[in-house]
């Protein structure tokens, strides 16, 4: 049964925490066959990361690191880095997030990989990106985000600039590994050979940032925080219902400004100079806000999805994560969806799979596996065809 676009793609992932296993799931989750490798004795912490305790099991690693494998291996001792090299002799893909240098301080740079596997493709996420000269520097999301200037435009102007609940700056990274991962494996169907992937977490960070750059660089504007707007594109806001839900209400575009006035009442707005076009609206934010702001304060939140619904406009409730969980569309979409988690001996909510290949969809085969080297003897004995008694050894060696 073909697991998705990937089934036939074996991946070894050597990283921890959160950027480059996010790359690792998001390959598993497209029909890839992910072998997480972990230190003996060490496990990836984020086996311990989440908000809900369940007798001492921790969810994040239910979606981190479902569709994958877990094997133990020791990659600092060279009987480690042996049986490694057997595994890159019979793998696509090798996904690390390490410090910069610290494979070829272990003996596996990628010329040592690549004479063992001339098609392997060697992704490395990392803070900085293997160059340069913060290449050697430690990096997290949290300062990534922030040096790359994301932060700087997060939250409200003359306040603290805030981060998202969630890793942001590593989520970045991570897709931007996976895609450099596809291109790197197309171009091996044209010269049987693979590369370097290099991703960093600022530069994801600072791919996202739109026209910030250009906009400095011409004019001179230091885009800052905006709050729950962006400033010059109007309108699109949040605004509170009667009984005081937010909802957001986006109408920038002039075909669908029109449709906003339609809805309230108010026509003529789309005709008014201060509002008729897209520069207009942005000069006029504040005013506009406040029209907005007042016709929505009179209806409950449902007159409003429903009126604007109707009439064409992109509006919507900003929900929690109780509210997201019972969405109906992402319901339809396959969006909400179990991980039997072996480790609570239940079936856990996460989120599905995306994007959605009509040939080829992926699929959620398996939540993160209960403990590390759980699949010591299906990879090692089954994979590279080493005896009982070489796995024993390796294993009281503490190799595996």
């Amino acid at each position: 049964m073909v697991t998705g676009a990937l089934d036939g793609i074996r991946v070894l992932e050597i990283g921890t925490l959160i950027s480059g296993p996010f790359a690792g799931r998001l390959l598993g989750d497209m029909g890839a066959e992910v072998i997480k490798i972990e230190p003996p004795g060490h496990p990836d912490p984020i086996r311990g990361w989440g908000q809900v305790d369940v007798d001492g099991h921790r969810l994040l690693w239910t979606v981190h690191a479902r569709n994958k494998s877990a094997v133990t291996l020791d990659l600092r001792r060279p009987e480690g880095r042996e049986v490694f090299l057997d595994l890159v002799g019979r793998s696509d893909i090798i996904v690390e997030n390490f410090r910069p240098g610290t494979l070829e301080k272990w003996g596996l740079g990628y010329e040592v990989l690549s004479a063992a596997n001339p098609g392997i493709i060697l992704v490395r996420v990392s803070g900085y990106g293997q160059t340069g000269p913060d290449a050697g520097k430690a990096g997290y999301a949290s300062v990534a985000e922030a040096a790359s200037g994301l932060r700087h435009m997060n939250g409200f102007p003359g306040g603290p600039p805030p981060r998202l609940a969630i890793s942001l700056g590593d989520s970045l990274a991570g897709m931007f590994a996976a895609q450099g991962a596809l291109a790197a494996l197309y171009r091996r169907t044209v010269t049987g050979r693979g590369q370097v992937v290099d991703a960093a977490l600022i530069e994801a960070c600072l791919a996202v940032q739109e026209s910030t750059i250009p906009d400095y660089d011409v004019g001179g504007v230091v885009r800052g925080p905006s709050g729950t707007r962006l400033d010059g594109l109007a309108p699109s806001n949040i605004y509170q219902a009667s009984d005081g839900t937010w909802l957001v209400i986006a109408a920038n575009q002039d075909t669908v400004f029109a449709r906003l006035c339609a809805a309230m009442g108010r026509p003529e707005l789309a005709h008014d100079p201060d509002y008729a076009d897209h520069n207009a609206r942005g000069a006029h934010q504040d005013e506009l806000d406040a029209i907005i702001g007042a016709w929505a304060a009179q209806l409950s939140p449902g007159e409003i999805t429903d009126r604007l619904t109707e009439a064409g406009v992109v509006c919507g409730p900003i929900n929690t994560v109780a509210q997201v969980v019972r969405d109906p569309q992402l319901l339809a979409r396959d969006m909400i969806v179990d991980h039997y988690d072996e480790r609570i001996g239940r079936a856990v909510k996460g989120p599905g799979i995306v994007p959605k290949l009509s040939e080829t969809p992926g699929s959620i085969r398996r939540a993160g596996p209960a403990r590390p080297g759980q699949d010591n003897a299906q990879v090692f004995g089954e994979l590279l065809g080493y005896p009982d008694e070489k796995i024993a050894e390796l294993r009281d060696r503490g190799i595996l």
